[in-house]
């Protein structure tokens, strides 16, 4: 074939075909459609079976109120390093013991519940049994679920595990029941309930997780002072009951902590008063004794005024004393970094009013290292950095304690020195008017001191009831109706578009793991080899052994047009030839090249061509079969020398072709093919048979089809759609290189319009380096319809075309 010798081997162009990805797509659209139903079906099944989820906000302002002390303390110790107040208070408010504080708020005794036919649901607030507690320890107490149903209006049953075992018994209404360590007495109620109830017993501990698990809280708007709290539970009536109780619990909490600075200075002041109040009154006790005794009815206005004077020195000494005593205490404190340092006692200029500023910011730091510690471990950095601030404010504190501490020394020196110089004048008066200055002084002086404390601890108790929280509440939290999970919407949603991703992955995946060959782009993308046509499968049930030869009893089918249009493309190929031997192979067995001779034959003998069809697969033919006729003599006599041409030429029964059967199988099928007899078979044959069509042994398992392939005029390479694999596609471009044969071509076999495995590519055959190598041929696809076929093949019993037709 002198025509093709010049043209170099070149793929053709594939473009991307996105018309026809769509149609892969709808070829299996019920895959998708029952994906999109499973996942839709599933989405329902989750939200039948899924509590929900309500959800409820409340909102609280936090109170930025600085003294200019603090302020200054702030900037000096770099007080603004480390979490912010929101940060603090947000550890503060999930604190344990607040949480705790907040559930006893709620009425959190009894849980009582429903069973439905799907799931168990909660029914709090509502109490539809009225049970009394009349033995309840929260240490040792019946922890599971106890089963309630009412038999009359005077009993009903319980049913409960104990020990591992299930108990059923009946009791009477208000008579106590006692399970485990917990006794308790259910009344019996108005009108008769017939629903069966489930009931537990909680501490709140057993509440705790619940609660802390839902709470959520940040910053309404960055860096301001209001935070947003978010509690989210099963039951929106608990959700809001339990938020509501927590913001509450940590205003009382603030308050509390901010009082606590004049509860100590209270409790500081008592603890002296009841000394004072021992001495004030032995005091004047033992002056109306000695009074009495003495005959004395008054000092004189020396001693008086000896004795106004010490009063007034021993006074302003026992103050501080006492004030001494406060400021060794906050010494104490400061130096082992207990919590909730204050200034129990402060007189008028004593202390550094500095002091105050760094106390403040001493609690606050060390407020920020115990959140900090529920987070990180006491040798992580920002520990160590509160560390290193909570160690500069502490040593500033101690130095101003120290220096005011040594100032009060001071004025205890003079006031002495004073004291020394009045001593001395008392002890010049008279001896029964000295003893009675004594006792006097002692007396006033205790009433002195006894006064100016009750006056610190009313106004530290007035300074008490006026604190108010540092905090508000904007937006106590509201009862919501409204579920915020699961999301019905949004599940649908996502079961949809899995739905679609599952069918459209699952054609992916079909097609990925395709091995086989469907259509002819995948051939042309495989191999330079031409295709010379597509050759349809018949719809209908076929026999083993073709034996009506489809091409002839079906002319008017697609099947028989498009081994028409083979044969048409057959006559261009070796037109110079008079008489043309065209070998049919394949890679292996099964592909259908015996199905395409016989066909091909008769089509060709129906223009008048005389055709011979030669069984050339010494192994395993079946040709005999096709024709109805023995196979005792055939292909393997002739080339054993058994007999001669004329003994093995049988006619088919159909006009201008004859056949020539295989024979018994020989030891040596290749050897035979090998020897000059079938050269000469072949050469005598041309003389009397315009085609020569050579059914061989597949290429791709023995090698007996090989001395066919280089005689021939013509080699068809046979491709079995759903059968051939990629691999064979390069079978017939090898064998072509291998032996310098440039008279191959293909043709697809049986080949049924499936677009789930076809490719998504669209050949386009252009430029100069195709020439003549490409032919004209159709698949047929959509043409079923078009009443130019007697048999219209139809598409798939659930193919879209037909579901629509249907």
């Amino acid at each position: 074939m002198q025509e093709n010798v010049n043209i170099q081997p070149k793929l053709p162009n594939q473009d991307i075909d996105y018309f026809k990805i769509g149609r892969i797509l709808l070829s299996r659209w019920y895959w998708i459609a029952a994906a999109v139903v499973l996942f839709t079906a599933a989405s329902y099944i989750y939200l039948w079976y899924t509590p929900k989820t309500y959800a409820t906000t409340g909102t609280i302002k936090l109170e930025e109120k600085k003294s200019e002390i603090s302020d200054l303390v702030s900037v000096i110790n770099n007080a603004d390093r480390g979490p912010s107040k929101i940060q603090s208070e947000t550890f503060v408010i999930q604190s344990r013991n607040l949480l705790l504080n907040a559930i006893r708020d709620i009425d959190y005794r009894i849980s009582f519940f429903i069973a439905g036919r799907v799931r168990t649901s909660e029914l709090y607030p509502q109490k539809p049994l009225n049970i009394q507690l009349l033995k309840f320890d929260s240490t040792a107490y019946y922890h599971d679920d106890i089963n309630y149903k009412p038999i009359d209006r005077r009993s009903f049953t319980l049913n409960y595990i104990i020990n591992g075992k299930e108990v059923n018994k009946t009791y009477a209404y208000n008579s106590p029941v006692t399970i485990g360590n917990t006794t308790f007495s259910i009344a019996m109620a108005a009108e008769i309930d017939h629903a069966a109830y489930r009931f537990k017993f909680n501490t709140p501990e057993d509440l705790l997780g619940r609660v802390k698990g839902g709470l959520r809280i940040s910053e309404v708007i960055k860096n301001s002072n209001i935070i947003s709290l978010q509690q989210t539970d099963s039951n929106p009536q608990f959700a809001a009951d339990i938020l509501n109780a927590i913001m509450n619990e940590y205003l009382n909490y603030d308050r509390n902590q901010k009082t606590q600075s004049a509860t100590q200075m209270i409790h500081f002041i008592d603890t002296q008063l009841i000394d004072l109040s021992k001495g004030v009154q032995g005091s004047e006790n033992k002056i109306e004794r000695y009074k009495q005794n003495a005959r004395i009815l008054d000092v004189g206005s020396a001693a008086d005024q000896a004795l106004e004077k010490a009063r007034e020195v021993e006074s302003q000494r026992s103050l501080l004393k006492i004030e001494l005593i406060a400021i060794d205490q906050l010494k104490k404190h400061i130096s082992s970094e207990k919590e909730n340092v204050s200034l129990n006692f402060n007189l008028e200029g004593s202390v550094d009013p500095l002091l105050n500023g760094l106390i403040t910011s001493f609690n606050t730091l060390l407020i920020e290292k115990s959140a900090l510690l529920k987070t990180y471990n006491e040798a992580s950095q920002p520990v160590q950095d509160v560390n290193k601030q909570l160690q500069m404010v502490k040593k500033a504190a101690l130095d101003n304690v120290y220096a005011s501490s040594i100032r009060i020394q001071k004025n205890l020196d003079y006031l002495s020195g004073q004291l020394s110089q009045v001593n001395r004048q008392i002890s010049e008066l008279p001896a029964a008017e000295r003893d009675l200055v004594s006792m006097k002084r002692d007396f006033e002086i205790n009433e002195k001191v006894y006064s100016f404390l009750s006056e610190k601890k009313l106004e530290a108790q007035i300074s008490r009831s006026a604190i108010l929280p540092g905090a508000t509440i904007i937006e106590p939290a509201q009862t919501s109706a409204t579920p915020i999970s699961p999301n019905s919407r949004e599940i649908h949603r996502t079961a949809i578009i899995l739905g679609l991703l599952v069918g459209i992955g699952l054609i992916v995946v079909i097609r990925v793991l395709n091995p086989y060959i469907y259509d002819k782009e995948t051939v042309e993308s495989l191999t330079t080899i031409p295709i010379i046509g597509v050759i349809r499968k018949f719809p209908a049930e076929i026999d083993d052994f073709n034996t009506q030869i489809l091409a002839l009893s079906k002319p008017r089918s697609i099947f028989a047009e498009s081994v028409r249009s083979v044969r048409t493309n057959l006559s261009f190929l070796a037109s110079e030839k008079a008489s043309k031997v065209i070998c049919i192979t394949s890679e292996v067995a099964g592909e259908g090249k015996s199905f395409v001779a016989v066909n091909l034959a008769c089509t060709l003998a129906l223009i008048n061509k005389r055709v011979i069809l030669i069984a050339a697969d010494l192994r395993r033919s079946k040709l005999h079969k096709t024709f109805k006729a023995a196979n005792s003599k055939g292909l393997s006599n002739y080339l054993a020398n058994q007999c001669e041409t004329a003994e093995i030429i049988s006619p088919s029964g159909y006009t201008n072709v004859d056949f020539i059967t295989s024979g018994p199988v020989p030891p040596n099928p290749s050897e035979l093919l090998h020897s000059d007899r079938m050269t000469a078979l072949i050469e005598s044959l041309r003389n009397s048979y315009d085609i020569i069509m050579i059914d061989t042994a597949p290429i791709g398992l023995v090698s007996d089809a090989i001395p066919l392939v280089r005689v021939s005029d013509v080699n068809v390479f046979v491709i079995r759609s759903g059968k051939s694999k990629f691999y064979a596609a390069t079978v017939p471009q090898r064998i072509a290189q291998e032996y310098s044969i440039n008279n191959t071509v293909i043709v697809l076999n049986a080949f049924a319009e499936d677009m789930l495995h076809s490719r998504y590519y669209t050949t386009k055959f252009t430029g100069g380096n195709y020439g003549n190598r490409y032919y004209y041929y159709s698949d047929y696809s959509g043409y079923e319809g078009s009443n130019y076929y007697a048999e219209g093949q139809q598409g798939g019993k659930w193919s879209i075309k037909n579901w629509f037709r249907r």
